[in-house]
């Protein structure tokens, strides 16, 4: 039977609201710095599917979120396409060889890559309360890009936009394949259990608004209506961090089920100018949930407030904080779950 979050995402306007929270299973969690200690990296996690599971299914125990979104990383998608990847200490996540100086062709894909994510899926599928809901998810094609073109995150994303406007035809190639691959990506995640997906436009707001049309909407517009063809009843989020004005261009070209409203956008605003009915996700700001005080309760009911009129998961803006207290998640827990629409 669907629980509060999937038919939220589905467009029911419920008088209470689900909750789940980007990066839920994760280092705020002390129960996840103990299963780390014992097991090592990230992504000797990532692969370990049973510490995959569990970790998944932490969050879900703890505080009983409404969705379990997967324990994994936008980067397996390059990896899968024969990058190699690793996390290293205090620096985040490095591809190699980088794409701003290799060409595409010099990749050999590993599809094996991917399937130990599957069985991560079934096997937290399989755990849960069936009212929770499987959340799966992919980076988006110029998140994606971005490291695989640079080999690693930048504050301006400068490498992957000047290539772009460099040599549009390698860029383009770049993103054609990753949605390919994002494509079925998905749709492994889907066979093995996941219920709606989303996809991660972490560095969306980058781009000028022609490049945002070519690079972000019309490469999810790709992705939705190619995994929409054969999964119709799967929701999709998407969430393109940092768009702004361009928000709502993307949630009526994408066709997107729902989108990710990130902090820096007015809810009020988001509410007026989104598609009528749309549901929206988002958007309380993860700092202030690292800050706690009456003002995490005071801005949580403004935020709820402000997407009464419509199906609204309530989320943060982007990823709970690694030191964000557990007693501040409790507390806004307790703020969403008391919030009634009048």
């Amino acid at each position: 039977m669907p629980g509060l979050l999937l038919n939220t995402l589905r467009g029911e306007n419920a008088n209470q609201r689900p909750i789940w929270l980007m990066r839920q299973a994760g280092r705020y969690l002390p129960e996840y710095r103990e299963l780390r200690a014992h097991k090592g990296g990230f992504l000797a996690l990532v692969y370990d599917t049973d510490a995959a599971a569990e970790i998944t299914l932490q969050p879900i125990r703890r505080f009983g979120f409404d969705g379990a979104i997967l324990f994994s990383d936008i980067l397996i998608v390059p990896y899968a396409m024969g990058q190699s990847l690793e996390f290293l200490v205090s620096e985040g996540p490095k591809l190699s060889p980088k794409l701003v100086d290799h060409a595409l062709s010099a990749l050999v894909a590993v599809p094996e890559r991917l399937a130990p994510i599957y069985e991560t899926v079934r096997k937290v599928r399989a755990a849960l309360p069936v009212d929770k809901t499987m959340l799966g998810f992919a980076g988006s094609p110029w998140t994606v890009a971005t490291y695989m073109v640079a080999g690693e995150g930048s504050r301006d994303q400068h490498e992957t936009r000047a290539m772009a406007y460099r040599d549009v035809a390698a860029f383009q190639a770049i993103i054609d394949a990753v949605v390919e691959v994002t494509v079925e990506y998905l749709a492994g995640q889907i066979e093995a259990g996941a219920e709606a997906v989303q996809l991660f436009d972490s560095w969306a707001g980058s781009l000028a608004p022609a490049q945002f049309e070519k690079w972000v909407i019309a490469p999810n517009a790709a992705i939705v209506s190619a995994v929409k063809a054969r999964y119709p009843q799967v929701p999709i989020i998407g969430f393109p961090k940092g768009s702004g004005e361009k928000l709502a261009a993307y949630a009526r070209e994408t066709g997107v089920d729902a989108v990710g409203v990130d902090e820096t956008v007015d809810p009020f605003w988001a509410a007026r100018a989104l598609p009528a009915g749309l549901p929206v996700q988002g958007n309380l700001d993860p700092l202030l949930l690292l800050s706690g005080s009456n003002e995490l309760d005071e801005e949580a009911r403004r935020v709820l407030d402000a997407f009464a009129d419509r199906p609204h998961v309530f989320n943060l803006g982007h990823g709970i904080g690694q030191h964000t207290p557990v007693a501040h998640v409790e507390q806004l827990l307790a703020t969403v779950r008391s919030w009634r629409r009048a």
